[in-house]
């Protein structure tokens, strides 16, 4: 597949701070590349970098084949995580408006309609709800057509049913060959969207790989965590596991790790049969969360809810 994204050493600081320390990084047409990295990491930079909209001072960046700065604007589309439009157009005209700035636009109303607010179009900006102003600023970024579409923390204070249908445009924009570079902060976000992921960390690229891929190699074993009863006392000792199976003393229980999900019933059923009183019992798989937290050593800014699953528990 052709690279449409091309990022080769990038270089940018601001006085003393290091935004991008030689960072290099492709994306190929039809990709659904997500960066995840803490706040400060140099994400924005970087896609300031890719379109054109901040000056490197070593390196090199282009976008469909060409510089940044040179690129045809009618195939981008960048939404940023802070944007306002006119809070006194309603949804309708603001998409009609920026539709107005390319020469060969999509109808508003075939927008309005694929992001959700085809019975909103009326409202004032103003008066939307903040997910409804946030799907109306993710159709200004499709009103074009875009080959490539950078979104920026794309479905920020848009209700969970309301995310979900976003997360499938957006598949379905990819699968007709829009390229898509999303940053954000949602755990899940990522790992249901991205096809590889970039992790950034103080200016630079840590790993790049395949969200399964990196969970494979850097997020820890699947695990159930017992919560015991404050006053109780846990005898290891007691408890039956399989050989495979490793345990680690915490100061409100025990973590069993090693444990798939074939193995769940087998390790509660020991934990019963041996008399352990516990508050509950969860099961955690390992997932992005783990791996930022493995390789930044810091926990990530979003809770990822569906990593738990919650077996049950006792008193």
């Amino acid at each position: 597949m052709d690279e449409v994204l091309v990022a080769d050493d990038l270089r940018k600081s601001y006085g003393d701070t290091e935004a991008l320390s030689g960072v290099s990084l492709s994306v190929a047409e039809g990709e659904v590349f997500g960066l995840i990295g803490p706040n400060g990491a140099g994400k924005t930079t970087l896609v300031r970098a890719l379109t054109g909209t901040t000056t490197v001072e070593s390196g090199m960046a282009t976008i469909l084949g060409g510089d940044p700065t040179a690129v045809n604007r009618q195939r981008l589309g960048l939404l940023p995580q802070d944007f306002t439009p006119a809070g006194r157009l309603t949804a309708r005209e603001l998409v009609a408006y920026y539709a107005g700035l390319y020469d060969d636009a999509r109808s508003p109303d075939a927008v309005l309609d694929e992001v959700g607010l085809a019975d909103a179009a009326d409202t004032w900006y103003e008066n939307l709800s903040g997910g409804q102003q946030r799907r109306a600023c993710i159709a200004l970024t499709l009103v074009n057509d875009p080959d490539v579409l950078f979104l920026d923390e794309p479905t920020t204070g848009i209700d969970p049913a309301g995310r979900r249908s976003l997360w499938s445009l957006v598949e379905s924009l990819a699968d007709s060959g829009t390229t898509v570079f999303l940053t954000s902060h949602s755990m899940a976000e990522v790992e249901r969207l991205a096809d590889r992921v970039g992790l950034l960390n103080e200016g630079q690229l840590v790993t790049v790989g395949r969200p399964d891929e990196l969970v494979a190699e850097y997020g820890g074993e699947s695990r159930l965590v017992v919560r015991t009863a404050g006053d109780a006392d846990l005898d290891l000792e007691s408890v039956t596991l399989a050989p495979a199976l490793r345990t680690e003393t915490t100061e409100d229980g025990v973590t069993v790790y090693g444990v798939g999900p074939r193995e769940i019933g087998d390790a509660v059923a020991a934990f019963d049969e041996a008399g352990v009183v516990y508050e509950s019992l969860v099961w955690k798989q390992p997932g992005l969360e783990e791996v930022y937290l493995s390789l930044t050593g810091e926990q990530f800014e979003a809770a990822r809810p569906a990593a738990a699953a919650a077996i049950g528990g006792h008193q």
